[in-house]
């Protein structure tokens, strides 16, 4: 199993509305691909700014080529999210699951 790491941080005055989309964009689109086992959606306050970090279980690199692209390790941005970001990484990290 891998997994995939993605961060990101919003202002705080925008999380709730941030997660509501999330869900119906990043989090959605997860679930309905296949080799998804899961997604741990976590976020804290830091500074006035909210930092979502996200956990993401895949059964092989190929079910997540299928989410993200040929080019995996590229972070996966939706339209609107430039409007909430305030901070993004362009990459991800993927680490080999020894044990859960």
């Amino acid at each position: 199993m891998i997994a995939r790491i993605w961060r990101g941080t919003v202002r705080e005055s925008d999380k709730d509305i941030y997660y509501e989309y999330l869900r119906k964009t990043g989090l959605k689109e997860y679930a309905d691909t296949p080799g998804n086992r899961g997604v741990h959606t976590l976020r804290r306050i830091v500074d006035g700014k909210c930092e979502f970090f996200l956990l993401t279980l895949w059964d092989s690199y190929d079910a997540i080529k299928a989410f993200a692209g040929p080019d995996y390790e590229k972070a996966v941005y939706y339209p609107e999210d430039d409007k909430f970001l305030i901070d993004r990484g362009p990459k991800v990290e993927h680490f080999e699951v020894l044990e859960s």
